[in-house]
């Protein structure tokens, strides 16, 4: 939380600075002088997106200003195309609201969408009120279970830079980003209890060349989950956890969904975490492919599946049986240590029809010291090579033969 809290006190100086930028090309358009009333009970959805729509009518650099105090929001979607680059500076806390109707089979809290050329800053807070909202997640029971709402989405937003932006209690996913090239999230804050339902940190699809950097992510699921179409996406100097770790996936549960390429994952920190770095595919007759995915220079402090393929990805009663039909190809984990809370701390159970391909271990050393140790490995149907220091030993080696 001190880093936290040093992000809010040096960003307060260039938010500062910025306010004070308007004879020098940009025009700051303040909710409060539109009629925003900061108290936190009354509803200012309506003024968020009159002050919206006026700044992206503008020519020019326009900057929406939300100073301090606490902004009760109703869902709202924030629609261009827009003649200027827009800059939202938040320096206050944005509130969901708590009432059914605005939060039980609703989408999304916060949409941006249609957007070339975005910024949002500004040191402060997205509420999502989720503890009002998560006993009425039972989606891992029922694939019919009521929506809750996302609390900040992006669709087909180009050109974007998100930063020093915390995001609190969302209902469901924090951040989803769908259609969307060229998005850098840098300095961002993800915080919900490792038993809220369904909370992702931050969800891609059908996104290319993303950046998530320098980020504090602690939530009930997946800190990042890649979905079908992810493409070109870095992830670096992440702290993930609680959570479920990176994932790649699910993948395959649909027909015809885009493959999954080009991610760097580097210089990241797991602690305490369900999963560490996992790619997920239903076993069913969806073909696509998963290929170019690097791992590397990974730290893991008590996790439990620390590197998990799992090509037989089932998180209900009831799944399909079956072989998956995505192909997972060129894969490197590199320079991965650290402590395993589960004696299998590497895993690779793929696809009999579409074994894994170019698997490669370099430099794992995964410890585990509970009860039956020490760490072991764990492969079906995976092809590939390992390289240099290896705990546990590797069971991949065995196929060196098959690629080389």
């Amino acid at each position: 939380m001190n880093s936290i809290l040093f992000f809010r006190c040096v960003y307060l100086i260039f938010i500062l600075a910025c306010i004070f930028e308007v004879g020098y090309g940009k025009t700051v358009f303040n909710v409060m002088n539109y009629g925003a009333i900061a108290n936190g009970n009354t509803d200012n959805s309506k003024v968020f997106e009159y002050v919206f729509n006026i700044a992206c009518q503008s020519k020019g650099i326009n900057l929406v200003l939300i100073p301090w105090g606490i902004y009760l929001l109703r869902p709202i979607v924030l629609n261009g195309p827009c003649n200027g680059l827009l800059e939202f500076v938040i320096i206050g806390t944005l509130k969901a609201p708590t009432d059914k109707v605005f939060s039980i089979n609703v989408d999304n809290w916060i949409t941006f969408q249609h957007i070339d050329g975005l910024i949002i800053t500004g040191g402060g807070k997205l509420d999502g009120q989720g503890p009002s909202a998560w006993n009425e997640n039972n989606c891992s029971k029922d694939p019919n279970c009521k929506t809750l709402p996302i609390s900040l989405r992006f669709n087909f937003v180009n050109n974007a830079s998100i930063s020093y932006l915390h995001s609190i209690n969302s209902k469901e996913a924090h951040v989803n980003i769908w259609g969307c090239e060229h998005m850098k999230l840098n300095h961002i804050s993800i915080i919900a209890p490792k038993d809220s339902p369904n909370t992702d940190g931050i969800r891609i699809g059908s996104s290319s060349n993303i950046e998530i950097l320098n980020s504090i992510i602690a939530t009930g699921d997946d800190c990042v989950a890649m979905s079908p179409g992810s493409k070109d996406i870095i992830i670096q100097n992440v702290k993930c956890g609680p959570g479920h770790g990176i994932s790649v996936g699910s993948l395959g549960r649909l027909p015809n969904e885009n493959d999954v390429s080009g991610l760097w994952v580097t210089n990241c920190t797991f602690i305490g975490t369900q999963n560490g770095l996992r790619v997920k595919t239903w076993a069913t007759p969806y073909s696509s492919n998963v290929f170019n995915l690097t791992f590397e220079d990974i730290i893991m402090d008590n996790v439990n599946n620390p590197i998990i393929i799992d090509q037989q990805y089932c998180p209900r009663a009831n799944c399909q049986k079956g072989d998956s039909q995505v192909h997972i190809r060129d894969v490197k984990f590199r320079n991965i240590t650290g402590t395993s809370s589960s004696k299998i701390a590497v895993a690779f159970d793929c696809s009999k029809s579409k074994p894994c391909e170019n698997i490669e271990l370099k430099n794992i050393n995964r410890t585990y010291n509970g009860a039956g140790g020490p760490a072991t490995s764990l492969c079906s149907d995976a092809k590939g090579i390992a390289i240099g220091q290896q705990q546990p030993p590797s069971c991949i080696y065995h196929s060196l033969q098959h690629l080389y």
